[in-house]
């Protein structure tokens, strides 16, 4: 084994009484492809700081080989005091290093060279960090959450720029695609400590899931090891004395490793409020164009959106991603053509801008509209800290304003505002944003529970596979096509020609064989990650089901309800017929999965 070029050895840090980091380690070889994962807040933007040497821990050891050059990309780089983010990449060269570097990354960024530093926006600002720490060729690269803000195109080309880098890489980010494609092995800090797994986050996941559950099994043995000992202590302490004060002074170690040990984080608890279901048809649009200042975002584009559809919507940033979105749910008129809302639509949005976020405002005013400690869930009331703790805030955070909130918990207070309120339309922009990966792992599994219908842009590429049943995709110059599936199958069709069609007001979106879909499965002669989880979730769904259509059917054998009450049994009849027709498209649809499956398997 090589020797390292960067070491950081049992590096331990408080920050504000709070222990973050107690006893992590990080070794970077040569040429080392390292993923860096952990929950939000775990400390990993800390511990590339420190292996930045941009600041210093309170103990340990830190190692960087002498000659060894190191660049770090933050978060939220600083571009201030540059007049030109040409200046800014260029003030990253060294006398040996190739002074064309700057120009020829910023080019290959989309960017000129001669852009204001202070009029950049968030993709652009990010894009001339990652050429200022790209230039130099450096024999390390620290890079913290390098494809925030970043459209498709620049994730992929930044993605092959790394791949062809002879730098070690030492990567933090959220991407799922991102990680897999890049790194070789995976370091894991969690609860102050680090764990080293010798593969690339593909394996991380199952790794992660084991390393739980032993270590619930070791806490079950100390917890009947500690009963066993406490019953000795009640009952068995008689002679032998200074035996029994040593088995007392085990009892008492047992007992401090137990109140010492730190739990894993928990997860957050989301949960849509869904309304009433809304019409089959949910959106109609037909030649529906915007133009801007002479520049067409969307030219004539047609689409139907029916119940339990999922959408996503793709492009680079300045394609008019969230122009088209406003434009279908009724936000923004077209200049031409026309939009069709259906029947009993309730929406739930999240912008990408978390423009309702109010920064002096507190987190518990926030959740609460002010002036109550009540937050209204599904039309319900429920305790403003209760509701925060489903989200992982803590009861110190009520009265903290959002300014104080990192990116992530910022994402989370959105997506509790957004699911509070009765919806059977989520509308989601950039929802993936400053996530962790176990709360992506929760939004993904809400997006498949939802009973209603999704539209969500989105620059994640494994987040669109495993959530959207087609994708509308910028094709350049104000043109959109839909494609069947997610973004992978986006991807095949396009390789094919197919899935474009030069009329496009005529085509309809193909549907997987999900649960929310209820439609046949695609020609595809596999089965994607919804139709496996649609299999494995609708017998629960298809019995939860028949419990509701039996206590609706009990409801309407009392022979006076109806002169008794007509409301509810007026009431009752309309939501046994609903349950009665949706256990009818959910068996439809299992058994159309069953037998894809049993085709595929050979066993039909």
């Amino acid at each position: 084994m090589a020797p390292p070029i960067l070491l950081l050895q049992d590096i331990h840090l408080t920050f504000g009484g709070t222990a973050l980091l107690e006893g992590a380690d990080l070794s970077v070889e040569s040429g080392e492809r390292i993923c860096l994962v952990g929950r939000n807040g775990s400390g990993k933007s800390t511990l590339l700081k420190l292996a930045a040497g941009l600041i210093e821990p309170d103990g340990g050891r830190y190692f960087l080989q002498p000659g060894t050059t190191l660049r770090y990309l933050a978060q939220e780089p600083d571009l201030t005091g540059f007049a030109t983010t040409r200046a800014f990449v260029e003030s990253g060269l060294g006398p040996t290093d190739d002074p064309h570097a700057a120009q020829v990354l910023l080019e290959a960024l989309g960017l000129t060279g001669e852009e204001d530093p202070a009029r950049l926006s968030g993709g652009e600002g990010r894009r001339v960090a990652l050429a200022h720490a790209l230039a130099p060729e450096p024999d390390i690269l620290l890079i913290d959450e390098p494809t925030n803000h970043l459209d498709l195109p620049a994730i992929e080309w930044l993605e092959a720029a790394l791949k062809s880098s002879s730098s070690a890489i030492v990567l933090v980010s959220h991407d799922r695609r991102f990680l897999e494609n890049l790194s070789r092995t995976t370091v894991w800090l969690d609860r102050g400590r680090t764990r080293r797994l010798e593969q690339g986050f593909g394996a991380f996941e199952a790794w992660r899931d084991k390393v739980f559950e032993e270590e619930e099994r070791d806490l079950h043995k100390l917890d009947r090891k500690i009963a066993m000992e406490e019953d000795w202590l009640r009952y068995g302490v008689t002679a032998r004395r200074k035996r029994n004060q040593r088995r007392l002074g085990n009892l008492h170690d047992l007992r401090t490793s137990r109140r010492e040990h730190r739990h894993a984080p928990p997860t957050a608890k989301m949960a849509v409020a869904e309304s009433d279901i809304s019409g089959k048809l949910v959106i109609e649009a037909k030649n529906i164009s915007k133009t801007f200042g002479g520049r067409t975002v969307v030219e004539p584009f047609s689409v139907r959106i029916q119940r339990g559809d999922r959408i996503g919507i793709i492009g680079p940033n300045g394609a008019g991603k969230t122009t088209l979105l406003n434009m279908l749910t009724g936000e923004l008129d077209p200049d031409t053509g026309w939009v069709k809302l259906g029947m009993n639509l309730e929406i739930a949005s999240l912008d990408q801008r978390r423009a309702r976020l109010d920064p002096e405002t507190s987190l518990r005013a926030t959740l609460t509209g002010g002036g109550s400690d009540m937050v209204m869930v599904d039309d319900k009331p429920r305790h403003v800290m209760s509701y925060m703790k489903d989200f992982l805030f803590t009861p110190e955070q009520a009265r903290s304003p959002v300014s104080a909130l990192s990116g992530g918990e910022r994402g989370r207070l959105m997506l509790a505002l957004a699911f509070a309120r009765p919806s059977n339309l989520l509308v989601l922009d950039e929802p993936t944003n400053d996530l962790d990966l176990e709360t992506l792992d929760l939004l993904q599994e809400l997006i498949g529970d939802y009973s209603g219908t999704v539209i969500l842009v989105s620059h994640d590429r494994d987040f669109l596979d495993r959530t959207v049943t087609s994708v509308i995709a910028s094709e350049g110059d104000g043109t959109w096509t839909e494609y069947a599936g997610g973004y992978s199958d986006m991807l095949a069709q396009r390789r094919g020609g197919s899935g474009g069609g030069s009329d496009k007001s005529d085509r309809k979106p193909r549907k997987q064989s999900t649960a929310a879909a209820g439609g046949p499965p695609s020609d595809r002669r596999r089965m994607t990650f919804k139709d496996k989880h649609a299999l494995e979730t609708l017998p629960k769904r298809m019995a939860a089901l028949e419990t509701e259509i039996a206590g609706h059917q009990k409801t309407l054998s009392d022979p006076d309800l109806y002169t008794r009450n007509p409301g509810a049994f007026a009431s009752a009849t309309e939501r046994l017929t609903r349950a009665q027709e949706e256990l009818a498209r959910a068996e439809e649809a299992w058994l159309e999965l069953e037998m894809l499956r049993e085709e595929i398997e050979g066993t039909g």
